[in-house]
């Protein structure tokens, strides 16, 4: 049986909702294939992370090598990369394996609030690794991290997500679920502006809710799809991932991306 190989190059989440774990479990019930190369080892559950050992430089890349060497990689994406030092090792060895599918979701903040990206590592993210992203997917603090100004407006975001492909990134999709009424996030690439709404969800279970969107944008990337296409069909994953969220612990539960074998 042969299946689209996919790989993500993120932390670990001990409580199993957001990280490699959310990805992994996403690409499973995409039909995907996972791998994965562990950026950092989080101590966290709902109610937010204790601690955090980021794993040398050199380690990382030597996954990615490993897997990419003997297997093989459709797609990739990043999440938690905290340090500057992680995130060029890490854009040294996507460039050396020519991984042009790549979904960078700049993870910076869990949802608990623990800042999960040193403050030196703000500007090598936008500068080293946003240029070899096939689609790049912020939330609202994140994008107004990446660009250094608020936004606030649904125009803010269309020029948030232009500015982010005229900064080097082949698409970028600005997502507004900081923002107050409907979910509508904004896709721009080179030759396409549009908006993807879904209706607000009221639950408390969001953790995990951006890795599984963008490990669901490279599973479609890895099994062929158009970037567009796969952002469309990613966010009507992740919709169903929050409506059939996980009611666990006693914080911020976990997305499902499961949803599908447990309805």
């Amino acid at each position: 049986m042969k299946l689209p190989v996919a790989m993500t190059i993120a932390g670990s989440d001990s409580g199993g909702g957001a990280g490699i774990q959310a990805d992994l479990k996403t690409f499973a019930a995409l039909g995907v294939h996972g791998t994965s190369a562990v950026t950092a080892i989080t101590a966290q559950n709902t109610l937010g992370v204790t601690d955090v050992l980021e794993l040398p430089p050199e380690l990382v890349v030597a996954q990615i090598d490993a897997v990419v060497t003997d297997i093989g990689v459709a797609a990739a994406k990043t999440g938690m990369l905290s340090s500057a030092r992680i995130i060029e090792a890490v854009a040294g060895a996507i460039t050396r394996h020519n991984l042009s599918l790549l979904v960078v979701d700049p993870v910076m903040v869990a949802k608990g609030g623990a800042r999960l990206l040193r403050d030196d590592a703000a500007g090598a993210l936008r500068t080293v690794l946003l240029p070899l992203a096939a689609v790049i997917t912020p939330n609202l603090p994140e994008a107004e991290v990446l660009l250094g100004r608020t936004i606030t407006t649904l125009d803010e975001r269309r020029d948030a997500a232009q500015e982010l492909v005229r900064l080097g990134a082949r698409a970028a999709v600005v997502k507004g679920g900081h923002a107050e009424g409907d979910a509508v996030d904004v896709y721009a690439d080179a030759d396409q502006l549009f908006e993807l709404s879904s209706a607000r969800i009221e639950t408390p279970n969001t953790h995990g809710s951006g890795c599984t969107f963008s490990a669901a944008i490279t599973s479609y990337l890895a099994m062929g799809e158009s970037t567009p296409d796969a952002v469309r069909r990613a966010k009507a994953f992740i919709s169903s991932a929050i409506e059939f969220s996980i009611d666990v612990g006693s914080g911020h539960g976990p997305v499902n991306p499961m949803f599908e074998s447990h309805r």
